[in-house]
């Protein structure tokens, strides 16, 4: 099997080191990922400039392509240059913070997941809810766990697993739920730079929360989340409806 991994923490993230470690277990793993932390550039191209392309040495490890680009640049790029054979599997990941809820929306992780989806590649995108002390190594036995009993995907399917907290102890099980569309409980804080201009930080709470179990709901109870992306973002409801206004 013919795997391609990346992530958007960049190629150096100890995340996308864990994971390499279960998926060369599986198959063929061509790393192609950012030069540089890509956290929140959602589904972002580059258009006006060439994309630079190195191959690096990660810690000794294992050989990699990096990437001055976006996640989704990364995916492109080896789909349509760099793999020298088809990819059978996309893997995203392991992302620094769960990707979940409206997160999924900003999060360059599950956005070449998607860009995998687009290019008819089965993809899984896998995160493990932020702490201080981040067990990537105990993470990625999970998700080579979930990834096994997955397959085989179908083209262009995409999974989000999200991993709860670690240190809290083993995940309570395995939860298959939607995802989550309240949001956050989020403000701008208004402050003062060095030059004394004014500068707004976006902060904020936790998810808001859901009447029934979503995939951030069910994080924080401290289970595994498997939740089910699609790249239509029709409201095929909503379509139905306007097509039988006389226009």
């Amino acid at each position: 099997m013919q795997i391609l991994l990346t992530n958007d923490d960049g190629i150096f993230a100890p995340g996308l080191a864990a994971i390499y470690k279960e998926l060369i277990k599986l198959g063929d793993v061509t790393v192609v990922a950012p030069a540089e932390s890509q956290s929140g550039a959602s589904h972002s191209v580059t258009l006006h400039q060439p994309l630079v392309c190195n191959k690096v040495d990660i810690n000794g490890q294992f050989t990699g392509f990096s990437v001055q680009g976006s996640p989704a640049d990364c995916v492109k790029l080896a789909v349509m240059q760099l793999c020298a054979r088809p990819i059978d599997l996309l893997v995203a990941g392991i992302n620094n913070g769960a990707n979940a809820g409206i997160n999924v929306y900003y999060s360059g992780t599950v956005a070449a997941a998607m860009e995998g989806a687009f290019l008819k590649i089965p993809a899984v995108a896998m995160s493990l809810a932020a702490e201080e002390k981040m067990d990537f190594e105990n993470a990625a036995g999970y998700c080579a766990k979930i990834l096994k009993k997955l397959m085989p995907l179908k083209s262009g399917e995409v999974i989000n697993i999200n991993i709860p907290q670690l240190s809290k102890g083993e995940p309570k099980g395995i939860r298959v739920v939607p995802q989550s569309s309240k949001g956050f409980d989020e403000r701008y804080i208004r402050q003062k730079n060095e030059q004394g201009r004014t500068v707004f930080q976006l902060a904020g709470g936790p998810h808001r929360a859901d009447d029934t179990p979503t995939d951030t709901t069910s994080l924080v109870e401290g289970f595994i989340t498997i939740t089910a992306l699609a790249p239509d973002m029709t409201n095929h409801e909503k379509t139905r409806r306007l097509q039988q206004i006389k226009w």
